[in-house]
């Protein structure tokens, strides 16, 4: 204990006061100050990159919902719109996946999915495309606000839509063509069919002309018998 008496006197003697009023307290100081600076400026750069990557997917959502938006007018707009709002719509799918946070390429699958839905409700120009587009919307911002509830949703969504029956229904067919109908005579401008639509038109031609084409086949190959039996008498003459 000699030498904590000894610390204990030199402490409080002038020598100590002074060594301890000029080197440790300043020292010290410094210390707990640059530590706290490093807390203060490491919790403003934080703060600082979440605002900014907010901002960065705040900017991605709202392009989606934009091309949500054109989509359910899809059938309203001329050929010149619909070709820039799905340049729109690319550039904001290429905009989500670029995003580096949770469940990015799911809402660019899911979003894909919901504007071709979009484009071929709003032939009737009405509720079944504004209430995709609503729930469309409110999808893309709990994602933005929650990022693993929204990821979580959306893989639910696509797994099903996976195994759903993707046949055009005939009525919303009948509805389309109808529409481009009005559309050509208000504005004297054709308009080119969804790739929904082709297929089905395609398939019913190739079942008519079939039957025909066979039919004409076995016409013509069935006249070439009565040479052949011709060509056998001479040889029962010998």
């Amino acid at each position: 204990m000699q030498w904590w008496n000894d610390f204990v006197d030199w402490f409080y003697s002038e020598d100590g006061q002074r060594i301890l009023v000029t080197a440790v307290i300043p020292f010290v100081a410094i210390v707990l100050a640059g530590i706290l600076g490093a807390l203060i400026g490491r919790g403003a750069v934080k703060r600082l990159v979440a605002q900014r990557d907010h901002e960065t997917r705040a900017a991605a959502v709202s392009a989606l919902i934009s091309a949500g938006q054109n989509a359910a007018r899809w059938h309203s707009q001329s050929p010149a719109a619909r070709e820039h709002a799905e340049h729109l719509a690319n550039d904001a799918d290429v905009m989500v996946r670029l995003l580096p946070i949770s469940g990015a390429n799911y809402a660019a699958d899911w979003a894909s999915h919901q504007l071709a839905d979009m484009r071929v409700n709003s032939v009737s120009f009405s509720y079944q495309a504004d209430q995709t587009l609503a729930e469309y919307r409110e999808r893309l911002v709990l994602w933005l606000h929650k990022p693993n509830k929204g990821r979580k949703m959306f893989a639910a969504d696509l797994e099903r839509w996976r195994y759903e029956d993707q046949a055009t229904d005939p009525v919303i067919m009948e509805q389309q063509k109808w529409a481009e109908e009005q559309y050509t005579a208000e504005t004297e401008q054709s308009v080119a069919h969804e790739p929904l639509v082709e297929p089905e038109v395609e398939t019913a031609t190739t079942e008519v002309v079939t039957p025909a084409a066979t039919a004409e086949t076995d016409d013509r190959y069935s006249a070439p018998v009565a040479p052949a039996v011709s060509t056998a008498e001479p040889m029962t003459g010998r």
